[in-house]
């Protein structure tokens, strides 16, 4: 049994401490107070329904604390999985969350493999290595979804960890050993090979959704049924049925960044298609607004900040970009968010509740539909055409 601390209780963190302390010893460590309290009381601090029946159900031997510094001196295996933002002024990741963690442990424990699961540029872990002259650090990317994300750990489709050696296949033991399925499929590569595998996923995810999202504008500006054409061309098996529901742009933590992120490491490197990805989700932001300014009313409402169905996370929600659009253009933007608190966000109204909300909009618009809104059906502006995200 190991002894396993994991910094940050997020999608990625909370998911892998819980699948790991059904086998070990974990202590998940957070800056803030009240997830800490949260996962001590059994609670799940996130939005994710096979989660909460875990740590309310399971035998888990999982404690939560601030006290990083205690917690790492002991142990065997840390974990990283703190936020890493896209910082546009620098066109990188901002990684200082977990350098703060890696000055951490290598300054209070000399033995422990720690494993980065924060999503970082490429090449990122080899210099980390390099600084510290050490080869304890390795890389291992997620592959999760924001309110799946336990389940996703349960059932990975991959494993890919970033070190060809004993702490690279010792790692990957432990993810195959917590997950309920079997025989995943694991590949050891190294530490660049790893990172560029994540980058390059999500931002193939994120041009396949700006294709579906730019054949919906041609054919909502042409008049055409998108849902008809979509269908037609999905029953070709090289392209499938699959991640094709047209949205407002790709949004979330993850495919903005990740793209953005990518794009900047080609900066030495030829490249059309990168940079195309990441414009198209501009441009159709600009589209969405644009339709819906056309339409001339008096007062937008907003139905959800989140990108996802059963998801509490409004980070670089695509639907905020169409937000910012039509106030820029003198128009009022009502949100309906029982999430928030504040009696605004960023400037405009939020209503909790949803007879009133509904009330005061002449047009709804709804990255995903929902069954709230069946009763005003004649407002709703929404291109989830499949019901799916």
């Amino acid at each position: 049994m190991q002894k396993i601390v994991i910094a940050g209780i997020g999608y990625v963190g909370l998911s892998n401490a819980v699948i790991l302390a059904q086998n070990h010893t974990v202590t998940a460590v957070d800056i803030d107070e009240n997830r800490v309290a949260t996962v001590n009381a059994r609670g799940c601090p996130i939005i994710d329904p096979e989660m909460a029946g875990y740590l309310v159900q399971k035998r888990l031997n999982l404690t939560a604390t601030t006290d990083g510094q205690a917690a790492y001196q002991g142990a065997d295996l840390v974990i990283i999985a703190t936020p890493t933002n896209y910082d546009p002024e620098t066109n990188f990741f901002d990684t200082t969350s977990v350098e703060a963690v890696l000055d951490q442990v290598m300054a209070c424990n000399d033995h422990a493999t720690i494993v980065i699961k924060s999503t970082v540029p490429v090449g990122y872990t080899a210099d980390q290595a390099a600084r510290y002259n050490t080869d304890r650090i390795i890389f291992s990317p997620e592959f999760l979804r924001e309110g799946h994300a336990l389940h996703d750990n349960l059932h990975p489709s991959r494993i890919i960890v970033g070190d060809q050696g004993d702490r690279g296949s010792t790692f990957a033991a432990l993810m195959q050993q917590g997950a309920v399925a079997r025989n995943v499929p694991t590949m050891l590569v190294g530490s660049s090979e790893a990172e560029a595998i994540k980058l390059f996923a999500n931002t193939y995810l994120a041009m396949r959704v700006a294709f579906f999202n730019e054949l919906d504008s041609y054919t909502l500006a042409s008049g055409m049924d998108t849902r008809d054409i979509i269908a037609g061309i999905g029953l070709d098996p090289r392209i499938g049925s699959h991640y094709n529901n047209p949205s407002f742009g790709y949004g979330g933590y993850c495919l903005p960044k990740d793209t953005k992120q990518l794009l900047a490491n080609y900066a030495s490197v030829p490249q059309n298609i990168m940079q195309a990805i990441v414009d198209a989700n501009r441009t159709r932001k600009d589209f969405i607004a644009d339709y819906i300014v056309s339409q001339s009313p008096k007062a937008v409402g907003v139905y959800r900040l989140a990108m996802k169905t059963g998801s509490d996370n409004f980070r670089q929600s695509s639907v905020q970009g169409v937000m910012k659009r039509i106030k820029a253009k003198g128009i009022p933007v009502i949100v309906y968010e029982p999430e928030l608190a504040d009696p605004t966000f960023f400037g405009s109204e939020v209503l909790h509740d949803l007879p009133a909300f509904k009330d005061a909009c002449d047009i709804i618009i709804a990255n995903r539909a929902h069954d709230d809104l069946d009763d005003v059906a004649d407002k709703i502006f929404s291109r989830d055409l499949f019901g799916s995200d």
